[in-house]
C-alpha cells in the first residue's frame, strides 16, 4: 500500500521491518525514511504476520531470529497467504549465512543479507525490488 508524499505528490512505498532488535529497527526506519519510504515495524513473528495483513506493505525486511515464530515460519506463512504472497521479502540474519541464504531464497525471499548488512547494498536491492532503481546484480548478499 502506498501513501502520497506531500513534498512531490509521489506515492511513498511502505516497508515492514521485522526484527526483535529495537535499535536495529529504529536505525533502519530512520534510513528508509530518509530515502522517502514509509515504514512500519514488528518485533516478533506473530506481530509480523498481523502487521503484514493490516498494512499490506510493498516490501518486508525480515530477520530470521524472532520470538513468537522464527523468520522461516513467518516467510512460509507469507508465501502461503493469498493476500501476502506477492509481497517481496528480503531476509536478514546473523547466523549461518550460507545455509540460511540458500534456505531463504528457496523459501521465496528475493534476497538475503548477512547482518550487519551494508546499508548502501541493502538500499540498492530495496530500490531494485520495488522498481525504483537499477537492476540488481545478484539477489544473494552474504
Amino acid at each position: 500500500m502506498q501513501t502520497l508524499d506531500n513534498t512531490n505528490s509521489q506515492p511513498r512505498q511502505k516497508i515492514l521491518i521485522v526484527d526483535d532488535d529495537q535499535d536495529l529497527r529504529t536505525a533502519m526506519k530512520l534510513r528508509l525514511k530518509a530515502n522517502r519510504y514509509e515504514t512500519v515495524t514488528a518485533s516478533d513473528g506473530y506481530t509480523a504476520i498481523a502487521q503484514a495483513q493490516k498494512e499490506q506493505p510493498d516490501l518486508i525486511i525480515l530477520d530470521l531470529g524472532l520470538p513468537a515464530g522464527d523468520g522461516f515460519s513467518v516467510l512460509q506463512r507469507i508465501q502461503e497467504s493469498d493476500s501476502l504472497s506477492s509481497i517481496p521479502v528480503i531476509v536478514l540474519s546473523a547466523r549461518d549465512p550460507q545455509g540460511n541464504a540458500r534456505r531463504s531464497l528457496e523459501a521465496g525471499a528475493v534476497a538475503f543479507f548477512q547482518k550487519p548488512a551494508d546499508n548502501h547494498e541493502l538500499l540498492n536491492v530495496i530500490q531494485a525490488t520495488l522498481g525504483a532503481g537499477a537492476l540488481m546484480e545478484s539477489p544473494l548478499r552474504v
